[in-house]
């Protein structure tokens, strides 16, 4: 049990992708993918709860500061929304109201720990009930719209429909990375969703969701390429030391 006013955050795993199999627990540049989620989370918040049903992960050694939570078999599917994951997750862990979670995806590698502070920082300001991490997109979703019988309705604003793109206001999309709730609100809007959000913005380069083999191959290679340019600013640091 949780004691209140505590935060943690809280990775899903589970087995069974079907777009790269076994993704959650393949190295990225040497390290699992869901294990960079973890070893973030207890840099970030301390306390880290790991939902699976990854036998090995299950059984196998657990971090300081990690719990790893059997997930039920019926909250295994594809089709299974978060939703129900965190409410198991909130229900069998027994949490206060007032615990503060921090969910972050194991697809989502390359955001950085600034960018979990910045979602709890603004989350710490009380003003709404979820905040999450978001992306730029292309303005010209503004122009869409659906069809009722033969009327179109417009997702936005109907004179953005005939607005020059150039002109549109920018536009952002959830990118999976970071989302800050407390469990009360989750209980209290039955979800996630909620009329009360907040939103960090998160470049384009940091947004990947991984989800096939190529999304894989694409964040190992920037990873590589972080790398060479911080060890070159080491050895340029000790040049000029």
């Amino acid at each position: 049990m949780a004691e209140a006013g505590r935060t943690i955050a809280l990775v899903p795993v589970r087995g069974g992708s079907k777009g790269l199999p076994g993704k959650n627990i393949r190295p990225l540049a040497g390290v699992p993918l869901y294990a960079r989620a973890v070893a973030q989370g207890l840099r970030v918040v301390g306390h880290c709860v790991v939902s699976t049903n990854i036998a090995q992960l299950i059984d196998g050694p657990v971090p300081e500061g990690c719990v790893m939570l059997r997930r039920p078999d019926e909250l295994c599917g594809d089709d299974v929304p978060m939703d129900a994951v965190i409410n198991d997750v909130i229900e069998q862990l027994k949490l206060e109201d007032s615990t503060k979670i921090v969910l972050l995806q194991a697809t989502s590698p390359l955001r950085t720990d600034a960018d979990v502070a910045a979602v709890l920082a603004l989350h710490d300001g009380g003003a709404h009930d979820l905040v999450m991490s978001v992306t730029g997109t292309d303005s010209g979703i503004l122009k869409y719209g659906m069809l009722e019988g033969s009327d179109y309705i417009p997702v936005a604003r109907p004179e953005y429909c005939f607005t020059n793109r150039q002109h549109l206001p920018r536009v952002f999309r959830p990118n999976g990375a970071v989302f800050v709730f407390s469990a009360g609100a989750f209980r209290r809007n039955d979800g996630l969703a909620t009329q009360s959000v907040g939103a960090t913005e998160m470049p384009a380069e940091r947004s990947c969701d991984i989800d096939s083999l190529a999304d894989f191959e694409a964040a190992e290679a920037q990873l590589k390429v972080e790398a060479k340019l911080i060890n070159a600013k080491k050895a340029i640091d000790q040049t000029c030391d």
